[in-house]
This record gives structure tokens, sequence and C-alpha cells, in this order.
């Protein structure tokens, strides 16, 4: 019996071990396979957890509200930000495929609430994580090289005075349609 149960825990531990060496190597070389598998777990599983202190002071994970490229409907995911002289970085693990990515690519700007803060950003940019990675404290670049990821998004905050001019010019846009309206 405790042969058995021996036996067991052994072939547990090695198929653990398979899994995290399949994820290591996956996302090293960016397997899409891998990737799009962990991202559905991240989004079902770790996701909803994140989000129940992400943006707080103090947690690791900040959340930016962006709207549907093609929905209109608002979003809020958790993201990992750093803060930069201007902005934000926030590193791009799976590439420029998600969804939220694509969102904020397309609307041009997003919220990021981050440390306890809410704070709008504009003009997102991908751009190589060297450009930035001064910025990044010693044990994220480590883990950013153990997953060789190579990109980040960088926004900007914006100004108190550009946030003025852009409320002005939506006044002046009232024939536009809402991002949030159906089409």
């Amino acid at each position: 019996m405790v042969q058995r149960l021996l036996m067991a825990l052994g072939a547990l531990l090695v198929g653990v071990a398979i899994l995290l060496v399949v994820f290591l190597v996956g996302m090293r070389t960016k397997s899409p396979a891998v990737q799009t598998a962990v991202r559905k777990l991240n989004r079902r599983y770790m996701n909803p957890r994140q989000m129940k202190t992400a943006g707080t002071p103090g947690a690791y994970a900040g959340i930016i509200r962006h709207v549907g490229r093609r929905s209109g409907r608002e979003y809020e995911t958790p993201v990992g930000p750093f803060a930069t002289e201007d902005g934000f970085v926030i590193a791009l693990p799976y590439g420029t495929s998600p969804d939220w990515l694509k969102n904020v690519l397309a609307a041009g700007s997003a919220t990021l609430v981050t440390d306890g803060r809410t704070c709008e950003v504009h003009r997102p940019e991908i751009i190589p994580l060297t450009e930035v990675a001064d910025a990044l404290p010693d044990k994220e670049r480590r883990n950013l090289r153990t997953f060789r990821v190579e990109q980040c998004l960088r926004v900007r905050r914006v100004e108190p005075d550009e946030a003025a001019e852009a409320s002005t010019d939506a006044g002046h846009g009232a024939d536009r349609p809402s991002p949030l309206s159906e089409e």
C-alpha cells in the first residue's frame, strides 16, 4: 500500500516537472500553443484572483481599463505596470496578440489604475524592452529574461492641460459617435 502511494506521488511529481519544463520552454520559444494555453488559464483562473487586489497600494498588478475595438464595451484587465518618467511600461510576455493590447492601440488611450491611483494614459507604442530595462526592478528584469520577453507597451500620462484640451475638442465633435455607442 505504501509502495503504491509512493509510486503515485512520484508519478505526480514527474508529471508536474514535465508541465513546468513545457511551460518554460514554450514561453521562452514563444510557442503559440503554449502561449494560448497559458493565456486561457490566466484569463479563466488567475485574472479573477488578481483583480481582487489589482490597482491597490502595494499590489504587483495594476488594472488597465480599455474599450473593445469592435464591441465598444468597457473591459478591465490586470497588467504589471512600471512607472517611468513620463508614464508607464507594461511587459508583453505573450507578444502583441492579447486583445487588451489591440484595444489600447486602436483607441490610442486607456485608464491605468496602479498603486491606488487612477491615471489616464495615451500615445501607446510597442517598444523593445531593452529601451526601458533600466527602469525596471532587478527581480523583474531577471523574470523577463527567463521568459525571453522582448517587447513592452509604453504609455504616457495624460497631463492635466492635455485632458482639458481633449474634453474641449470632444464638445466640438458632437456629430462623432461615442466609442461606447452601438453602431
